[in-house]
């Protein structure tokens, strides 16, 4: 392209397969007409669509964290031990979990615009349960459900690996993963603040008023992109019955698997046994100070999308490799220092953000270029399969979230019958786990190598890296052979005139 020449948008168009069109979302709300799919209608994937994604993560994954900052005022106010209330956010977790794996692959099969508007209307009806209940058995079953009904990150991130070009996909996802940790930072600051100065129902009231927020921002810029798998065989029940056959196929994708799991079990653990510490006898913080700290991890978020456009010009798994050895060394941090000085304790908070987002961008575009033709649904983190064994499913979210419920679980578990060291130590562990794992299998291998370093020299840069041929489904190889057999004979044919 000319110098001074404006780059063209990037227009995507949606499936092959011919979609029903739609004029309504919910048979009652009508589309604008400008999102709405016709034969031939393309959709514009700009900074504000994309930002859009990234907030509306940001105002939906708060629900999960806005009692963490709150446990000792819902202690107090349900009259429960803080062993029976840190089961709150195990259960958010579990529910997410749930979600994840039996309502996020419906992304496959219907209009992910209506799925997410549905989500939203219940887990805002959810919230308000948890602002105005007076039962912690209650409480814990809303939480519960707000937690399955809270997984619309995992269907607003199939749309960018869908819509975004392969050179800019790290840095458009890690806009949508800066989203989701800042609703993580952004909940704990908010439901500290107002937990300090009025109480924790009000956090609550306030996580309402976000989410309609985010309806309406879903409602008025979320294209009506088509469902991928119309007019296939494709079966909900088919979808889950395939989770567990990537496993088996797809070294990358496990090797991604459990390098999450430990980071997010770490994190998790941090971040839930923070309020403990803080709020413990060695530091004696109020709640407004507690949920300050979410501040200090915002800063290590806001820088997110630089993060990205990194992985874009590397070899994702060199920068996965810094990722994991800078969260060991602050992990080692924290477990030296963290329950000594307040100071170690807000450095780690900013690089364990920081270098956590990198590392799930890392692992998410790395798992998203196994096959072009992988890009499916990403559950809360990688793709969902939706055509062949080539792509990943959900059983990589389901490890992320199932590491999220162990963290959140063991690591309480851990400081209230050992302290602050112990959970620390338990981090540095898991970093170790993650280096062992990540060394195990080089970043040139061949896709289907399990174990071992290929590919020749060391090349960390992309543009250094051959890039082999797109794998293709069993249709296009035969029009490929066929092509190659025309041409030969094309060939001889050429040859025997000139003979």
């Amino acid at each position: 392209m000319e110098k001074g020449l404006p780059e063209p948008p990037i227009l995507v168009t949606p499936p092959d397969t011919p979609p029903t069109l739609f004029t309504h979302d919910l048979v009652f709300i009508p589309i604008p007409k400008r999102l709405r799919y016709h034969e031939g209608k393309t959709f514009h994937f700009g900074l504000l669509l994309n930002l859009a994604l990234g907030f509306a993560s940001t105002f939906t994954v708060a629900n999960l964290y806005y009692c963490q900052p709150l446990l000792i005022d819902l202690a107090a106010s349900f009259n429960v031990s803080y062993s029976d209330v840190s089961r709150i956010p195990t259960l958010l977790q579990a529910g997410y979990a749930v979600g994840v794996v039996f309502i996020s692959p419906l992304g496959d099969l219907i209009r992910r615009r209506q799925l997410i508007l549905l989500l939203l209307i219940i887990s805002t009806g959810l919230t308000v349960g948890l602002a105005v209940t007076t039962s912690f058995i209650a409480f814990e079953t809303l939480s519960f459900l707000i937690g399955v009904a809270s997984i619309i990150t995992t269907i607003l991130q199939p749309l960018v690996a869908d819509l975004a070009p392969p050179e800019r996909r790290a840095t458009a996802l890690s806009v949508v993963i800066s989203g989701l940790l800042l609703g993580v930072l952004v909940a704990r600051v908010v439901a500290g603040a107002l937990g300090q100065f009025a109480s924790w129902r009000t956090a609550y009231y306030f996580g309402t008023g976000v989410q309609v927020v985010a309806f309406l921002g879903s409602y008025l810029l979320i294209p009506d992109y088509p469902a991928r798998n119309a007019g296939t065989d494709l079966t909900y029940v088919r979808i889950l019955s395939t989770m567990t056959v990537y496993a088996a196929t797809e070294p990358a994708l496990i090797q991604a698997c459990l390098i999450n799991f430990a980071t997010s079990a770490a994190f998790t653990s941090f971040w839930v046994t923070l309020t403990f510490l803080l709020g413990g006898p060695l530091f004696n913080y109020s709640t407004l100070d507690i949920g300050l700290f979410g501040l200090v991890g915002m800063l290590g978020v806001l820088v997110g999308p630089l993060m990205g456009r990194l992985i874009d010009l590397l070899v994702p798994w060199y920068t996965t490799l810094l990722a994991v050895a800078l969260l060991g060394v602050f992990n080692g941090i924290q477990m030296g220092a963290g329950g000594l000085s307040v100071a170690a304790v807000i450095v780690v908070a900013f690089a364990l953000n920081l270098f956590r987002q990198l590392l799930q961008a890392s692992l998410a575009t790395t798992v998203l270029s196994i096959a072009d033709e992988a890009r499916g649904r990403l559950n809360a983190v990688n793709v969902l399969s939706v055509r062949n064994a080539a792509q990943p499913s959900p059983l990589h979210e389901l490890m992320i979230i199932s590491a999220q419920v162990m963290g959140t679980s063991v690591g309480s578990s851990i400081y209230l019958h050992h302290g602050w060291r112990a959970c620390a130590a338990l981090s540095v562990g898991l970093s170790g786990w993650q280096l062992v794992v990540l060394l195990a299998r080089g970043p040139h291998c061949a896709r289907h190598t399990w174990v071992g370093w290929e590919g020749g020299r060391v090349a960390w840069r992309r543009r250094h890296v051959h890039v082999p041929p797109v794998e293709k489904s069993e249709t296009e190889n035969d029009d490929a052979v066929v092509g190659e057999i025309e041409e030969n004979e094309k060939e001889k044919d050429t040859s025997g005139v000139e003979n």
